[in-house]
């Protein structure tokens, strides 16, 4: 892995909590119920891949409605607040702190998702998202990095949104990182809006929880299982007003007029506790 990789501080074992459906003495009903959100999120992936033959198609309406349904079909219930993202060239990012983060950024504008190379190898998502016109970034090639920042530009004139989570690293959702600016060139060459969104996770008590987060040497077997098996979660997704390009000069000034504001423990702070 390259050095210039952004990373964040946080893994499993430091960050994430456990749900209480898993504690011993709920395990034998969480199970059932576990094996019956995932098949039915298997199922509907299923039906994702056997229709991205027609492609645009398919009502971008719908698009959305079958995004909430893999995350509700989780088990997570799903709360959008804010204005609905405006049509054409746009270039979507937010914050990233889960696996569920990219149907819920889908929710909010169907689009090409910018994605790492890995991705490609997730069972069955990964072909979903080959299918689904994924841009790949190949992250140890610092090199390949404009070629992908001219893709991302072209798709973007030619009408399309893509979607990007510009921190690089998935967060536990207790603090964030920094938006890295390369993919905000892209919408500076195209003359695109940016479209910021905010996405965390709560209890239906209020409490913000860490248990949907996909961090650090956390398996994807391991999250998956980890939201199926626990209760009352939450997504929110929050639509912040679209940033035009002559918002800022330069990539930089567009990063950080799109970064969400940090409303948990500055990221410092958290590095330093899970140190």
């Amino acid at each position: 892995m390259s050095a210039w990789l952004p990373t964040a501080p946080c893994t499993p074992q430091a960050c994430v909590e456990a749900p209480a459906a898993v504690r011993a003495r709920t395990m034998p009903r969480a199970v059932p119920r576990a094996v019956l959100r995932l098949t039915a999120v298997l199922l509907l992936l299923l039906a994702g891949i056997a229709l991205t033959p027609l492609g645009g198609r398919i009502p971008a309406s719908l698009v959305r409605r079958w995004c909430r349904w893999i995350v509700r079909a989780a088990g997570v219930r799903v709360r959008i607040t804010g204005a609905a993202a405006p049509t054409g060239g746009l270039l979507l990012v937010a914050n990233h702190i889960s696996w569920l983060d990219i149907p819920l950024l889908a929710a909010v504008r169907p689009a090409r998702m910018l994605a790492k190379t890995e991705v490609r190898h997730w069972p069955v998502a990964g072909a979903l998202a080959a299918r689904g016109g994924t841009l790949f970034i190949d992250r140890d090639r610092l090199r390949a990095l404009p070629d992908t920042v001219a893709r991302i530009a072209g798709a973007l004139r030619e009408g399309a949104a893509v979607a990007a989570f510009p921190e690089g690293s998935t967060w536990c959702g207790r603090a964030q990182g920094t938006f890295r600016r390369a993919v905000f060139q892209a919408a500076l060459d195209a003359g695109v809006p940016v479209q910021p969104v905010r996405i965390g996770y709560r209890l239906s008590g209020g409490r913000a929880t860490t248990a949907p987060a996909y961090v650090g040497d956390d398996t994807l077997l391991a999250s998956l299982w980890r939201v199926a098996t626990a209760r009352g979660l939450i997504a929110e997704v929050e639509v912040r007003n679209p940033v035009p390009p002559s918002a800022g000069p330069d990539r930089r000034t567009l990063a950080r007029a799109a970064q969400p504001p940090d409303t948990t423990a500055p990221a410092w702070t958290h590095t330093v506790l899970v140190a």
